[in-house]
C-alpha cells in the first residue's frame, strides 16, 4: 500500500513540473467583444417608446396580457372570467414591472428583447431597466384604453393570434405594414400633402 502511495506521490510531483506555466497566465484564447447597443438621445431619454420599437413592444404587451389572462383563467378552471376579474388582470398586466425587457442590437438593428419576443440572440448585450419598463407600461395602458377591456378579453378568448391581431396587426396597429413585422413608413394625411 505504501509503495502505491509513494509511486502516486512521485508521479504527481513529476506531473506537477511545469505547473508554473499552467498556473500562471492562462494560454491565449480567442475573445469575443460584444458592444452594448448605442442608444440615440430619444432612445435614452424620451418617456415614449421609439417608433422603431413599437411593433416589438406591442408583441411583448400582447404576450404578457395573454399570459396573465391565461393564468387567471387557470385558477378558475378555464372558465371565462367575470368583467371585474379580467379588468383587474388587465390592470395588473399593464402595471407589472417589465424589468425583463430591454433593447439589444441584432444585425445592426435595435430590437426590443424579452419574454415572448422572437430573434433573441444569446451572444449580445441587452440594455434593461432605465426607461424601457415605464414605456411598456404606458403603451399597455394605452392599448387597454384605446381597445377597451371587453374587446381585449374577447380577443384573448379567441386565442393568442386574435389578441396579437387586435393589438398589433390591425389597420392602425404598430406592425400593420411590412413583411418583417416592423412598422412601415407613415403615410401622409390629406392635410399634409
Amino acid at each position: 500500500m505504501w509503495l502505491v502511495l509513494a509511486a502516486w506521490l512521485a508521479l504527481s510531483l513529476l506531473a506537477g513540473m511545469g505547473t508554473e506555466e499552467m498556473c500562471g497566465d492562462p494560454p491565449a484564447t480567442l475573445s469575443h467583444s460584444i458592444p452594448a447597443p448605442q442608444l440615440s438621445p430619444e432612445e435614452r431619454l424620451s418617456p415614449h417608446m421609439p417608433e422603431s420599437l413599437h411593433c416589438d413592444a406591442c408583441h411583448a404587451i400582447a404576450f404578457q396580457v395573454e399570459e396573465q389572462l391565461r393564468r387567471a383563467e387557470g385558477k378558475v378552471g378555464r372558465k371565462a372570467l367575470s368583467e371585474s376579474d379580467y379588468m383587474e388582470v388587465l390592470e395588473r398586466s399593464c402595471s407589472q414591472g417589465w424589468e425583463s425587457y430591454g433593447v439589444q442590437e441584432l444585425d445592426g438593428e435595435k430590437r426590443l428583447a424579452g419574454p415572448g419576443l422572437p430573434r433573441q440572440e444569446p451572444m449580445s448585450v441587452m440594455v434593461t431597466g432605465g426607461p424601457w419598463p415605464g414605456r411598456l407600461s404606458k403603451m399597455c395602458h394605452g392599448y387597454v384604453g384605446e381597445q377597451g377591456e371587453a374587446q381585449i378579453y374577447g380577443a384573448h378568448r379567441r386565442g393568442p393570434d386574435a389578441l396579437r391581431e387586435l393589438l398589433c396587426h390591425g389597420e392602425k396597429g404598430a406592425c400593420a405594414s411590412g413583411k418583417t413585422g416592423r412598422p412601415g413608413p407613415r403615410k401622409a394625411t390629406q392635410n399634409e400633402l
